[in-house]
């Protein structure tokens, strides 16, 4: 399962629901629900 930092959490939280999305670059991102406190969250690079 993928990590991202929450900014409500002010912690690393695992990502619920991830989505692989496509930034203008190309390069891969991964978006999706913090599985704390339900805040969108979002990480640049790993895909």
């Amino acid at each position: 399962m993928a990590t991202a930092y929450c900014m409500k959490c002010r912690k690393k939280v695992e990502i619920k629901n991830p989505k692989q999305v496509a930034l203008r670059n190309n390069s891969l991102a991964v978006q999706g629900v913090c599985s704390v406190c339900g805040a969108k969250v979002f990480r640049i690079g790993k895909a």
